[in-house]
């Protein structure tokens, strides 16, 4: 049975992602991998929604995500360009149908919001961080040069505790 504590203590928040499709996420996590510094690098390539829901929401979302995916078509998204994250480089992902289900996420959870939660949604994938500045321009720059825009598939969303290292699986909730 998976525990929503912290080792044994403090209850784990809950984090909320998009599921990518097959290729889609191997490409990503091939970015990754080459990008990442390895010894951050504990994590699949993700697109999140929330960093922090408290457990106490957990059968209301579960609940909800349940909605918002059963019986519903994907959302249409793309990998629509790179941005610079300061230390680090993402690619940007742009669904206005995916935005419009974290929009309504956000108005049943509004009380339970941290503030960067509660603030703008800026969709990516992070695919370098906690580099310094000029090493990520450098990437930046590169990637840039052969980027071409594309449509990825969102396969579902996901919900994970998050301890301090890997995430734990909790939920998958996947699109007809």
């Amino acid at each position: 049975m998976i525990s929503d504590r912290v080792g044994g203590g403090a209850p784990a928040p809950i984090i909320v992602s998009a599921l990518f499709g097959r290729s889609d996420q191997a490409e990503f996590d091939a970015l990754r991998r080459a990008h990442f510094p390895p010894e951050r690098n504990v994590l699949s390539a993700h697109l999140t929604l929330f960093h922090h829901l408290p457990p106490s929401a957990l059968d209301e979302l579960k609940h909800r995500l349940n909605g918002a995916t059963r019986g519903v078509r994907a959302p249409v998204a793309r990998a629509a360009g790179l941005m610079s994250l300061g230390r680090g480089v993402a690619v940007r992902i742009e669904s206005p149908a995916l935005t419009a289900i974290r929009r309504d996420l956000c108005e049943a959870f509004a009380g339970l919001l941290t503030p960067q939660d509660a603030g703008g949604w800026r969709p990516h994938v992070t695919i370098q961080n906690k580099v310094q500045p000029s090493i990520a321009k450098l990437l930046l720059s590169a990637l840039s040069k052969e980027f071409q825009p594309r449509e990825v598939e969102i396969a579902g969303l996901a919900t994970w505790y998050y301890r301090g290292g890997p995430w734990e699986a909790i939920s998958r909730h996947m699109f007809a």
